[in-house]
């Protein structure tokens, strides 16, 4: 169901993961996916961030299935671009598994499939994990933290945080509001599950009036709730919270750069080298697709 979204939703428990300091997060989320998605095309590789991406799970003690719940939203996504990959990526001819009428099914096509699909679902997990491990108030320090530097060229910083804290804020509330307007149109005989595709489409237009009424009515109420506390963005503001980097920041620091760095290094290293040390039988086990 929508409501099961996890992407932006904060799931409030004590770890270690939860204290870090959230520009941390953020600055290692993004070289993260920036490492998944260029830096690294071996399966090794991508079985060492998957370990790392678990690990970082485990120890932030949130449940593996509401990670699990954001991939959901991106299953047809991963599995179209799999199907695309499978059927239109041509190989040689020692290549060819499978030749059947038109359809003809290569080893790099099956190779490049599991490629995007590890990079869809590890770039997923990972950014779910920035949002359940950070409220929104952290990430709008954290995003300001990050940005000032260009509030010497006058640009509103601070404006601009709170904008994206926002959005990520009302990503869930917006997910479960669609959701209870289609059980209510279900109960009054809304059919959204029959008829072809173009059907289904029309069948969900009716929801998007009421979802843009309520969310202009939050908007509003939301703008009047910060409007009666006086709050002014453009203005410098003191903070209840400072944010400092502590010894535990620097420790997630470190770790991150060995493991997520030696994939890439592995990913990057001379295939000669690679191979005399650990062995021709085991080179082609562990890096057949590179």
């Amino acid at each position: 169901m929508i409501r099961e979204v996890a992407f932006g939703q904060y799931y409030p428990t004590k770890s270690v993961i939860h204290r870090l300091d959230p520009r941390l997060k953020i600055i290692l989320s993004l070289a993260y996916m920036v490492a998944t998605i260029f830096l690294v095309n071996s399966f090794f590789c991508y079985a060492l961030l998957s370990l790392f991406l678990l690990s970082v799970i485990a120890v932030s003690k949130i449940p593996l299935i509401s990670v699990f719940k954001s991939v959901k939203a991106i299953l047809f996504l991963a599995l179209f671009t799999a199907v695309i990959n499978i059927f239109f990526i041509k190989g040689n001819a020692e290549e060819l598994l499978v030749d059947w009428w038109i359809f003809k099914i290569y080893s790099s096509g099956l190779i490049s499939a599991g490629r995007m699909v590890f990079r869809l679902i590890l770039l997923v997990m990972g950014a779910s994990m920035l949002t359940l491990t950070t409220t929104p108030v952290d990430l709008t320090y954290g995003i300001e933290s990050l940005l000032s530097p260009l509030k010497l060229i006058k640009v509103p910083v601070g404006d601009f945080a709170l904008v994206m804290s926002i959005t990520l804020r009302f990503i869930p509330t917006l997910m479960e509001e669609t959701d209870r307007i289609i059980r209510a149109q279900k109960a009054r005989g809304a059919q959204f599950d029959t008829g072809g595709m173009v059907a289904r489409a029309k069948a969900f237009v009716p929801i998007l009036v009421p979802l843009l009424v309520n969310s202009f009515r939050r908007a509003e109420e939301l703008a009047m709730a910060m409007n009666a506390r006086c709050f002014e963005g453009s203005t410098k503001r003191t903070r209840l919270k400072k944010l400092i980097f502590l010894w535990r920041d620097l420790f997630a620091l470190l770790i991150f750069v060995l493991i997520v760095g030696f994939a890439v290094a592995v990913n990057y290293i001379n295939s000669d080298w690679l191979v005399n040390f650990i062995g021709k039988p085991l080179f082609d086990i562990l890096f057949f697709d590179r």
